[in-house]
């Protein structure tokens, strides 16, 4: 019979062998990554998501020391990248760079989808967020949300506002706010923002959506005017337009935003990483006045519990917009 000090002995013995052999829980987290990362975006390049994605992988390559590489999948609102990612193996070495309604409201637009956007993810931080302004062509006859209502419940229907299609932002932007306010818009789509933008700027269209970054030099050389900003908070880039809430449509709110997703699966400590460094690197002054505060941007830097939250909670609000534009799912 062993006495209990050989006892000890041989225990002691057992568990170091076991710690031996047992990998250290952060082993893959200290190797990743071993390979060049590759971010996926449904935008075409020069898109904001594209320079955003360009300016992140220029920095994150020095850090992660691996090259990272953007790809451009565009078309389908983003159906075909967050598809991409969604398939791809869950190690982190492939990234989306998502648009907020590549999640929240696409699966609402489309009667079936490749992807779930809540159950094919692992949510790593959202990067930024913008704010869109209603604008109008000068020679839209009216000046304020209040006017604009007045007159559009008394020539019901004869003001029209562009979109780049049925269930795009814009579209559900406009409809919430005619719903709200009781007057009919007349919707009139387009292929894509360039199209869209060149209605509103010949007066095809009266009225549309834009970034307050690219809304602030048209403004400034009078080619449109701003009616209001959508949401609850005033932009820093055109902080003398009031906002829908201010005039009494607090629903006629919509956060744009960009965030970074892994396929569901990755490692918990991948994402972690993952979102330390994505979080330090928009967090530095250099970063910020270079790539975001310029474009109107304001950095996030929530982190993947906290965003995959806010992606769900955000999910009701958007399938009511999209019922209430009265949206035809598509295929």
């Amino acid at each position: 019979m062993l006495s209990s000090s050989k006892i000890l002995v041989v225990l002691a013995s057992l568990c170091s062998g076991l710690a031996m052999a047992q990998p250290s829980s952060n082993s893959g987290v200290d190797s990743w990554p071993t390979r060049p990362v590759k971010i996926v975006i449904g935008l075409p390049p020069g898109s904001g998501s594209d320079l955003l994605a360009r300016a992140l992988a220029q920095e994150l390559a020095d850090v992660w020391k691996q090259p990272v590489i953007v790809d451009n999948k565009p078309g389908a609102n983003g159906i075909l990248a967050a598809n991409t990612v969604a398939k791809s193996p869950p190690d982190g070495h492939t990234l989306f760079l998502a648009i907020d309604g590549n999640l929240t409201t696409n699966p609402f637009v489309y009667k079936s989808l490749p992807y779930d956007p809540i159950k094919d993810f692992s949510p790593v931080t959202m990067l930024i967020t913008f704010s869109t302004v209603l604008v109008a062509h000068p020679t839209f006859p009216a000046q304020s949300v209040s006017e604009m209502v007045a007159k559009a419940k008394a020539a019901p229907g004869s003001f029209s506002y562009a979109s780049i299609g049925s269930g795009s932002n814009m579209h559900l932007l406009s409809e919430t706010f005619a719903q709200n306010a009781g007057i009919k818009l007349l919707h009139v789509p387009y292929k894509g923002i360039p199209q869209m933008s060149t209605a509103l700027l010949t007066g095809e269209v009266n009225l549309g959506w834009l970034g307050a970054f690219t809304a602030k030099p048209l403004i400034a050389e009078g080619r449109i005017k701003a009616i209001a900003i959508s949401g609850n908070k005033r932009s820093s880039m055109l902080p003398q337009v009031p906002t829908f809430a201010e005039n009494g449509y607090p629903k006629v709110d919509m956060t744009v935003w960009y965030g970074l997703l892994a396929p569901a699966g990755t490692p918990k400590q991948v994402v972690e990483k993952i979102h330390a460094s994505v979080s330090r690197l928009i967090a530095q002054p250099a970063f910020r006045e270079k790539h975001l505060i310029p474009k109107g941007y304001e950095p996030s830097g929530m982190g993947p519990t906290e965003f995959s939250d806010y992606i769900k909670k955000e999910l009701p609000s958007r399938a009511e917009m999209v019922r209430l534009a009265g949206v035809t799912q598509q295929e």
